[in-house]
Formats: structure tokens, C-alpha cells, sequence
């Protein structure tokens, strides 16, 4: 079936589900708009389908030595889809879960053409014990390590999640999803979630090349399964495990505080050149993190509430490794003068060393700008001391975000300063200089 068909099918089936379900909601709470068709009298038996669309505007510093097609371009204004997902999922019956996702990332000018839809989740749930214990396998964004492992995209504080928390991906994933069997529960106040993965293949990546190096890089062999998990105890409010994704904001309407600690182990995941580049050694994948997230009304008949995020990681990618990413990159390439970080607005963000990242946000009271909603300012910041780097790496961002109506209509303008790095006389890597972007995004969800 090719894109145009699946469209025109979802077309067909969004609309049944929205002249019957939307009729139903809307019955007994005129609150809510969903998309849901009932299986069932009580409606514990469903199918529901959302829709989000991120729409980037933005002005990019980019990088020393900065190219597009080979022409030098030292800063880039630009128009981008950031995300555009279609969610299809359902409890069939008691026990039995699916969960559907697909759409496409990163639609910027530079990016090929007429790219087409493409599934990034598709899983079968079975409900063993009730709450405490059900299975799923498939192409799941069940992950381990840390709260935005497995972020909700439509419910971010700042522009964008902490993006290094999703420590593979498109090495051995796709988009953080991965070929996974899982567990997931709850028992009591703890919240589980238990991962195997068979790590994709690392031929049909584009974020790493093949060569070996006197650094760490993702291995070119079959991959050994991957073991991860991630662990959270809920002291006020308990957050829903339906999905995998994590609310970055509940916007006042739940208490929520959670302390959590997660893992991720692969054994000789990692590669790279010893004895003057005549052996290869190999080396185990081992990431781990804690974090607390705390989001709770200030005062409930305001509406105003606050947001606070924590995490600390210990990443193990063996000797040396330090991978730049720049997020809907606007560049393609880099010249003579360029530096460690490469092309646009790449920086180093993931890596073998430690890194600390929190965001704090704070919601005005509802209707503050009457029917235009509310705002929400918010701070972000990441510091990471990776092993390669003789500096530490810090990047900081600020924003406000203008809800519209909640996260279904969302304006966000958001400033990040990165650094720059490259080699001294010493031949040691470090902050050279800075560099900042500023993008402006509309969000619509449903």
C-alpha cells in the first residue's frame, strides 16, 4: 500500500471514528476531544486515533566552516516539519493492547524529497495480572534509562526533549524505537518497565560510518541483545503506563513526583583500533541514570502550576566516544575551516562521561490572556564532562510557550546556546567559541 492509499484509508477511518466516538465523549464530558470509537457499552474496549503536527521556523548561527551543496553559509533561516505522527491504538479486549504509530521527523529543505510515511511503533500487547504484569513485543518505544528515554512528544516543556537520553538513536534503532520484547507494571507505588531488544543492523545507518578508529564507535557486527529497564517510584499521583511516552507537563491537572533510576547494557556493542591500529578491541555499551521529575498544581482554582526536572547519567560507549547532533540539521557539509562539531548546528551530546541535565517551567494562571490561553515560561540545561573533551560541554536554552488551548494549540519560541569545539596547539579539544539558534514552533495535537 503506498502512502497516498494509507492516507486516503486513515482519512476514511478518522472520520467514522470521529462521528461516533466524538458524539459519545462529548455526551458524558463536553471536556473532551478525543477521537475514540467504543467497542464496547462501557467504553473499556476502544480504538483511538490523535494527530500532531510541529511546525519549525527558525534562524541558525551555524557552525565555523559551515556548507549547503558545497557554498559556504555561515547562518540559515529555515521552515521545517520537526514531527508529524498519526497514533492509531485500542484495548481489543481485557487483555489484549495495540499500539500504532506512524508519520515522518525532520521534513526540512534540504531533506530528500517525497520521503513517504513510515511506522514508528507497531505492538501487540497481552495483559497477564492485571496492573502488575503485562508483555508486549514489536516496534516499541518501551525503553530504559531515564524519564525522556521515551519522550511525549505533544506534551514537551521545552522546544525539545533532552535528546541524549535516547542514547542509540538511529545507530541501532529507529527514531529510539527499537525491536523489542518487554515487560510492564505497576506494583503498588513502583512503576516497572523491563526491556530485550535485538539491536538493527548498523549497515543501513546514516549516523555513523563504517570505519574503525582509535576511538570508540558503534560496532559493524551482529549486535548482542540489549538489556535495559527503567524503574519509578510514584509518591503523589500515579502517571499512566498505557504507552511507553512520559508527559513532560500535566499543566496543573495532576500532582505528580516520581524518583526513578534506569539501565541500559549491550555486550561488545563498541569497537575501535588498539596496538598502533593493528587489533580491535571491543568494548560493552553501558548507560545508567537517575532522575526526579515533579510537576503539581500551585494553587488549583488559578491553574497555575510548576514544573521541575533532574537526571543524572553515567554513559559508558567505551574509549573516547563523542557523538555531534544537530536536530533537523540545515547543513550538509563543512569546509577547510571547520571544527569537531561538523556542519550546522551540530554539537557533542552524547558520549562516554557524566552529564547533568534539569529544566524548570512555570505555568501562569489559565485564561491569564482571556481566550488566548495562558504562558508558560520555562529554562533548560545540559552539562556533560565527556572523556574526549578537555572542557566541559554545557548548553543552556530558554523559552516561553504560548498555550493557545493546552498542548491541541501550542506557539513556542525558544533561544539555545551551544559551543563550539575543536583542537588546540596541544592537540587537546576544547571550547573555542559559541553559538546560538533561535526557533520559533506552532503545535497542533489531538
Amino acid at each position: 500500500m503506498n502512502q497516498h492509499q494509507i492516507i486516503l484509508v486513515m482519512a476514511f477511518f478518522l472520520a467514522i471514528t470521529y462521528s461516533k466516538g466524538q458524539t459519545n465523549d462529548s455526551e458524558s464530558n463536553p471536556e473532551k476531544k478525543n477521537l475514540v470509537f467504543d467497542l464496547n457499552e462501557d467504553g473499556s474496549h476502544f480504538v483511538r486515533a490523535t494527530f500532531l503536527n510541529q511546525v519549525w521556523m527558525r534562524y541558525t548561527a551555524n557552525n565555523p566552516g559551515t556548507t549547503v551543496d558545497g557554498f559556504r553559509k555561515p547562518q540559515t533561516y529555515d521552515i521545517g516539519l520537526r514531527r508529524t505522527r498519526i497514533q492509531l491504538f485500542g484495548q481489543l479486549s481485557d487483555r489484549v493492547f495495540f499500539y500504532t504509530q506512524f508519520g515522518q521527523n525532520n521534513l526540512a529543505y534540504n531533506s530528500p524529497r517525497k520521503q513517504g510515511l513510515f511506522f514508528l511503533d507497531a505492538v501487540a500487547e497481552l495483559k497477564v495480572i492485571d496492573k502488575y504484569f503485562s508483555m508486549g513485543s514489536g516496534l516499541t518505544g518501551w525503553n530504559g534509562v531515564s524519564r525522556y528515554a521515551a519522550p511525549s512528544v505533544g506534551s514537551i516543556l521545552s522546544l525539545d526533549a533532552p535528546l541524549y537520553q535516547q542514547g542509540t538513536n538511529d545507530i541501532n534503532d529507529q527514531f529510539l524505537r527499537k525491536l523489542s520484547i518487554y515487560a510492564k507494571g505497576k506494583i503498588g507505588n513502583l512503576d516497572y518497565r523491563l526491556i530485550v531488544s535485538d539491536p538493527m543492523s548498523l549497515s543501513k545507518s546514516v549516523a555513523q560510518t563504517a570505519a574503525i578508529s582509535n576511538n570508540s564507535k558503534f560496532s559493524y557486527e551482529p549486535g548482542n541483545a540489549q538489556f535495559h529497564g527503567y524503574f519509578k517510584y510514584e509518591f503523589l499521583d500515579n502517571e499512566s503506563n498505557l504507552t511507553p511516552f512520559s508527559t513532560g507537563a500535566y499543566l496543573g491537572k495532576k500532582s505528580v513526583f516520581n524518583i526513578g533510576a534506569g539501565f541500559m547494557f549491550q555486550q561488545n556493542a563498541m569497537w575501535n583500533l588498539t596496538n598502533n591500529g593493528l587489533d580491535t578491541a571491543r568494548s560493552n555499551l553501558l548507560l545508567l541514570a537517575v532522575d526526579v521529575f515533579y510537576d503539581a498544581p500551585i494553587n488549583k482554582e488559578k491553574g497555575n502550576a510548576i514544573t521541575v526536572y533532574a537526571t543524572f547519567s553515567s554513559n559508558d560507549y567505551g574509549k573516547n566516544y563523542v557523538r555531534n547532533v544537530g536536530v533537523m540539521n540545515p547543513a550538509n557539509g563543512t569546509n577547510a575551516t571547520g571544527t569537531f562539531n561538523g556542519k550546522g548546528n551540530n554539537f557533542p551530546l552524547i558520549g562516554t562521561g557524566s552529564t547533568v541535565y534539569a529544566q524548570l517551567g512555570y505555568l501562569f494562571k489559565k485564561n491569564m490572556l482571556g481566550k488566548l490561553g495562558t504562558i508558560q515560561p520555562y529554562i533548560a540545561s545540559q552539562y556533560s564532562k565527556f572523556d574526549l573533551l578537555k572542557t566541559p560541554m554545557l548548553m543552556y536554552e530558554t523559552g516561553i510557550n504560548w498555550l493557545i488551548d493546552g498542548h491541541r494549540s501550542k506557539i513556542s519560541l525558544n533561544y539555545q546556546n551551544r559551543p563550539i569545539f575543536n583542537s588546540n596547539v596541544a592537540g587537546d579539544i576544547v571550547e573555542t567559541t559559541r553559538r546560538g539558534m533561535l526557533v520559533m514552533q506552532y503545535q497542533i495535537s489531538l
